[in-house]
């Protein structure tokens, strides 16, 4: 059996960290859903800035939307939607069997917002509705200002992709806005079944240490973390304020491991697959690694409730000086900031797309 449906068989979802409208085109995607059972994909300002500065699939809608008086975030976002809901449309199969645990895109709103609750609300919405697709998450930072807008879009009835996590404390602080924004509903007589994930980043952890520890202890910390957080996860599932939802009819929001592909090129390319099986959870792999795994992965064994042995880990990385608090606190900050800049450099990327496009029409034949 493909090592992937024993992912799927083990209860762990597998989504492509990836979107491009190349493999919308060719049939990728659609293989990958048929071959390799894949079941969602994630999107972020990278994966599209590299998706339109690497190819001409876009010069065309690019022009038009230049014809239409679009610019800037406004053309992108049309460009990206353009692509998100041919890809919710080869999902919505799978989300309609799976009653909308399953079968989900994601599009990020600009990272510029992370630090402003009341614009990230207002974009989501939008959002969200102009994509017509009810298999389409907007994902919001787990910040202190995201966590705000977190539980005012639930309550508002916008599925969220929680991003930017990088620890269990960080994912409780997520699952509680969640849950917040799921009792205002209940209070207000609304339908509570209102989808969500919370996307813990994995591989960062190890990039951040790896001059700091001694060679054994390499890409060791991410897994810990994980399975740290999947404890958390578990033992929130169990509680009385979350039973007290899932019998109103709220719905779990899910784990996603997020950040998956290794980095080390020293280490296994599916370090991060193998390890972290888990039940109940998603992982969203680049395309590289979802078929790394496809190829030769293995399952040795599945994450326990408890989270298994990362105790022992994590007090190994303390006495090394790591301080898990500081680090992931730091770590979410890196990671807004690398997004913003990818968003720049992807609006940048649009201008000078524009910028040429229109040069090239008007010297093939005048203004059109």
């Amino acid at each position: 059996m493909n090592p992937l449906y024993k992912l799927q068989h083990a209860g762990q979802s597998i989504w492509l960290d990836n979107i491009t409208r190349g493999i919308l085109d060719d049939g990728t995607l659609k293989h990958y859903i048929d071959h390799l059972a894949v079941t969602g994909l994630t999107s972020n300002p990278t994966i599209f800035n590299k998706a339109i500065e690497g190819s001409e699939l876009y010069d065309d809608a690019i022009h038009q939307k230049i014809r239409e008086g679009k610019a800037g975030e406004a053309l992108f976002f049309e460009l990206a939607l353009d692509d998100l809901r041919r890809a919710a449309d080869l999902f919505r199969p799978i989300h309609d069997a799976t009653q909308s645990i399953d079968g989900w895109v994601s599009l990020e709103v600009s990272p510029v917002l992370a630090a402003d609750a009341v614009a990230t609300i207002e974009s989501a919405l939008q959002l969200h509705a102009s994509a017509a697709r009810p298999n389409l998450f907007i994902k919001i930072p787990g910040t202190e200002a995201g966590l705000v807008a977190i539980e005012e879009s639930i309550f508002k009835g916008v599925p969220i992709n929680v991003t930017l996590l990088f620890s269990s404390e960080q994912y409780i602080q997520a699952a509680t806005a969640y849950m917040r924004g799921i009792e205002r509903r209940l209070r207000a007589d609304l339908d509570p079944r209102v989808a969500s994930v919370a996307s813990l980043f994995i591989s960062r952890w190890d990039v951040a240490v790896q001059n700091q520890v001694a060679p054994e202890m390499r890409n060791r910390l991410g897994i810990a973390i994980a399975k740290s957080t999947y404890e958390a996860y578990r033992e929130l599932l169990a509680t009385p304020r979350w039973q007290t939802l899932a019998h109103a009819g709220a719905m779990p929001q899910r784990l996603l491991w997020a950040s998956t592909g290794t980095k080390d090129p020293a280490a296994p390319d599916t370090l991060y697959i193998q390890a972290l099986a888990a039940a109940d959870t998603i992982n969203t792999m680049p395309a590289a690694t979802l078929e790394a795994f496809a190829d030769h992965g293995l399952i040795q064994e599945t994450v326990p409730p408890d989270g298994g042995d990362y105790r022992a880990t994590l007090a190994a990385f303390s006495h090394a000086g790591i301080n898990e608090t500081e680090l992931s606190e730091r770590l979410q900050i890196e990671g807004t900031a690398s997004f913003s800049k990818s968003w720049n450099e992807l609006l940048a990327c649009i201008e000078r797309k524009s910028a040429t496009l229109k040069e090239m029409r008007w010297s093939q034949g005048g203004r059109r």
